[in-house]
């Protein structure tokens, strides 16, 4: 194993890769699915936030907990959206 590589690592990589599919997703789509979208961020920063807890470094722990937020406030907001258009529909 690679020195300072350990599963909180691996697992921050992971959460790495998927913040930046997300956006990499957002920048190719004509029309992004919001819960892929966020739900990817979200999952992304979940899994940064394990390996910032045991590697603290504390600006990025903060940055993780925004980058949740935001994606929590876009699914609610795409759960709002999809409730009003099936609520406008025969």
């Amino acid at each position: 194993m690679i020195d300072g590589l350990d599963i909180y690592s691996i697992v921050g990589f992971g959460g790495m890769a998927c913040i930046i599919g997300a956006y990499f997703y957002l920048t190719a789509s004509e029309k992004p699915d919001p819960f892929i979208l966020h739900g990817t961020n979200l999952a992304g920063a979940a899994l940064l936030t394990v390996s910032l807890v045991v590697h603290t470094n504390l600006p990025s722990l903060v940055l993780e907990g925004f980058w949740a937020a935001i994606a929590i406030w876009g699914l609610g907001k795409a759960v709002r959206e999809r409730r009003a258009q099936k609520a406008g529909q025969p």
